[in-house]
């Protein structure tokens, strides 16, 4: 075994036992997709090793340290509504053509986060903090269309969204 996956595996061990020891939500969420990262990365390591890798996905799949790939804040998106589900369009031009493993996204009950790999060179990332109102992660779900992911959260109960967030929220009102 190589000493870089020796380390990955050091740092595995480390974000479980962080986890396990952290109290706050927002903590244990940013472990968790901390861990979700590592365990991919040592899988990916560990098939390179075996000669796998050529085969079976791309090498950039998970983006080394020292990578010339680097991550974009995606800030323009539009957000819809039905009944059951708040539904968030962002158009990334080409995103149908990676592997749909490549679009990942972590839902709580009152965020969720986007990182889609290894598009154009690029890594592209959103995060939505603070809910207006709580979401069902369980029945939440992402769909890859042409140009756009669509990102479905599922309401855990049947009200309308005056706004998508809090913090839109407070803004708007403090201005009336």
């Amino acid at each position: 075994m190589d000493s870089a996956l020796l380390e990955l595996q050091k740092d595995l061990e480390e974000v479980k036992q962080l986890l396990e020891k952290a109290t706050r939500k927002r903590v244990r969420d940013v472990l968790y997709v901390e861990q979700r990262k590592l365990e991919t990365e040592i899988t990916n390591k560990q098939q390179q090793q075996t000669g796998e890798s050529m085969e079976v996905q791309k090498p950039s799949a998970i983006v080394p340290p020292m990578s010339s790939t680097y991550t974009v804040k995606i800030i323009n998106y539009g957000w819809d509504q039905s009944d059951k589900f708040v539904k968030i369009y962002i158009t990334l031009k080409d995103v149908q053509n990676i592997p749909v493993d490549n679009v990942q996204v972590l839902f709580t009950e009152r965020s969720f986060e986007l990182l889609v790999k290894d598009l154009n060179g690029k890594n592209h990332a959103m995060t939505i903090n603070n809910l207006l109102k709580p979401i069902a992660p369980e029945n939440s779900s992402r769909k890859v269309k042409t140009d756009t992911v669509l990102i479905m959260l599922r309401k855990k109960s049947e009200s309308k969204w005056e706004y998508l967030t809090q913090v839109e929220k407070q803004t708007k009102e403090k201005n009336k």
